[in-house]
């Protein structure tokens, strides 16, 4: 074990003395983190998840406004009609809206479908349209009662009635615990699992075949170490590596961003090592098998970039197609965010990510047990 620990602390110092180190364990991941944060925050809280409605106002006199007015009020996303293409349904408001009205007649408001979209998604604003529709006539009621004369009702006095505060107030919110991770709490787990995954292979990879060409580990086999105490010895040090990165971006993501680690910490950092094993695993494999420090390079960030686009590192899983989300748990990656957003976006407690670090487990005994077969000195 000492002979380990000295590997991996030598190789920690060395990683650490290097500056450009720097830039990729704190400065890209953060910007990115930020970056991503800021874009995929989504409209509201996740936990009240608003789709995107187009609305079509084809009425020119005053109800047509008001009635856009309302469906704001009740927690609609209306979309720019340039946006058109991305909206979840389309909303109609017919030419006669304010004439049929006020003259007592029914006019129907159009719900129309878009093609590709969530069938969860329209029952939500099928609600909130229903709300603002019988908001819309309370608040027509309220303003006939004023003057017992429909025909006379003006823009004025509805919105007047309409600013008054409600005797009676509905807090409503949408039931369960799974909304789709946004913000900082999908940008910060996702970009420390495809960074770390990325760092460490490549650090390892490069690190193993540059010490190889120069002739460093076969002098270090000419002293008392086995082969098998060399490969955990590098493996052991990358994970130091990785724990500094994980440690950094934790509290980072904790006092500056506002990430809910919560009483979750210790199974997120639990999450992050494993994975960090299997990263450093995969490294040292990676360095094993190939002898050119370019050709380790552009492999190692080739493959954590797959890794983290088809994980969904880059973009919530919960919005992807059925087969894209089976092909993420084929990755240590998926797996990872998986258990990430279990204990981060959804509050759940160790035991919902049992599965995921067992597979996390198996992934890094099978890279560990690859990276010690196939090293070469």
């Amino acid at each position: 074990m000492k002979r380990i620990r000295d590997i991996g602390h030598n190789d920690l110092r060395l990683f650490l003395k290097s500056k450009s180190a720097y830039i990729w364990l704190f400065v890209m991941p953060l910007a990115f983190v930020y970056f991503m944060g800021f874009a995929n925050r989504g409209p509201g809280d996740p936990y009240n998840r608003k789709p995107p409605v187009l609305v079509e106002n084809q009425d020119p006199n005053f109800l047509g406004r008001v009635f856009l007015d309302e469906l704001d009020t009740q927690g609609m996303w209306l979309l720019n009609p340039t946006n058109r293409e991305t909206a979840a349904r389309t909303i109609r408001i017919p030419t006669n809206f304010t004439s049929r009205v006020l003259s007592g007649e029914q006019s129907k408001v159009g719900f129309f479908k878009r093609d590709g979209s969530a069938e969860a998604d329209a029952a939500l604003i099928e609600v909130r349209l229903v709300r603002a529709l019988i908001a819309m006539n309370s608040h027509l009621l309220e303003t006939v009662n004023q003057t017992n004369a429909p025909e006379t009702v003006t823009e004025k006095p509805l919105r007047a009635v309409m600013k008054r505060p409600n005797p009676v107030r509905l807090n409503a919110t949408f039931a369960g615990r799974k909304p789709v991770p946004s913000g900082f709490n999908f940008s910060l787990p996702g970009n420390l699992v495809m960074y770390l995954m990325m760092n460490l292979m490549i650090f390892g990879g490069a690190s193993v075949a540059a010490e190889r060409r120069n002739g460093v580990l076969r002098r270090l086999m000419v002293h008392p170490v086995t082969k098998l105490e060399l490969v955990m010895g590098k493996i052991y040090g990358l994970m130091l590596l990785g724990a500094v990165q994980i440690i950094f971006f934790l509290v980072v993501g904790k006092f500056t961003m506002g990430v809910n680690l919560g009483a979750n910490l210790p199974a997120v950092m639990l999450t992050l090592l494993v994975l960090g094993w299997v990263g450093s695993s995969l490294g040292v494999l990676v360095g094993s098998l190939f002898a050119a420090e370019d050709r380790v390079t552009g492999t190692c960030v080739l493959a954590s970039l797959l890794m983290g686009a088809l994980g969904g590192c880059w973009w919530p899983l919960e919005i992807a197609p059925p087969a894209l989300q089976n092909l993420a748990l084929c990755l240590p990656t998926g797996w990872a965010l998986k258990a990430l957003h279990q204990l981060i976006s959804f509050g759940s407690g160790f035991g919902a990510v049992l599965l995921p670090l067992g597979v996390l487990l198996a992934f890094g005994a099978a890279a560990n047990l690859l990276a010690a077969r196939f090293f070469r000195s």
